[in-house]
């Protein structure tokens, strides 16, 4: 019987150094409900950020494919311009408004005298080449009808 009094005072002992658990739910409900909140919102965060980047990404498909189209445009324009200013063409639209090639030019020099004897334009030519400016060559060399504008 001596073992017992013993065995109760270590009892004793332990249990004032071990709290004894008491109403631990009350103490857990604000921890739990701060966890679930940061969770929650968490959550809605990233869902908030994967739809603005997700935006974005259309954004951006959008502006490529309006570059893409622009630069395409302007590919094109650049062939009409590099058509116009071939050789062929400027001459062909050139006779089509009368114009002949000039003679012989003379130049001045800076004290003021005459170099080269200047002749006159030869008249045109009245063949059926230079009548016709479509009988000049193929279709394929020849650039697109340029539409005059309209006052």
């Amino acid at each position: 019987m001596t073992r017992t009094p013993k065995l109760r005072g270590r009892a004793a002992r332990l249990a004032r150094l071990i709290p004894a658990a008491r109403g631990g739910g009350a103490a857990r409900t604000p921890f739990v409900l701060l966890v679930v909140l940061l969770l929650g919102g968490g959550l809605i965060g990233l869902l908030m950020l994967n739809s603005a980047l997700s935006e974005g990404a259309f954004k951006i498909g959008d502006l490529q494919r309006g570059t893409k189209s622009l630069t395409d445009e302007e590919q094109a324009l650049q062939r009409d311009v590099d058509a116009y200013s071939a050789p062929d063409a400027l001459q062909r639209r050139a006779h089509e408004l009368g114009m002949v090639p000039g003679g012989d030019p003379a130049f001045l020099d800076p004290d003021g005298s005459v170099k080269g004897v200047p002749s006159a334009a030869a008249e045109p030519a009245s063949d059926s080449t230079a009548a016709d400016p479509s009988a000049a060559g193929p279709a394929s060399l020849r650039p697109p009808e340029v539409p005059s504008p309209s006052p």
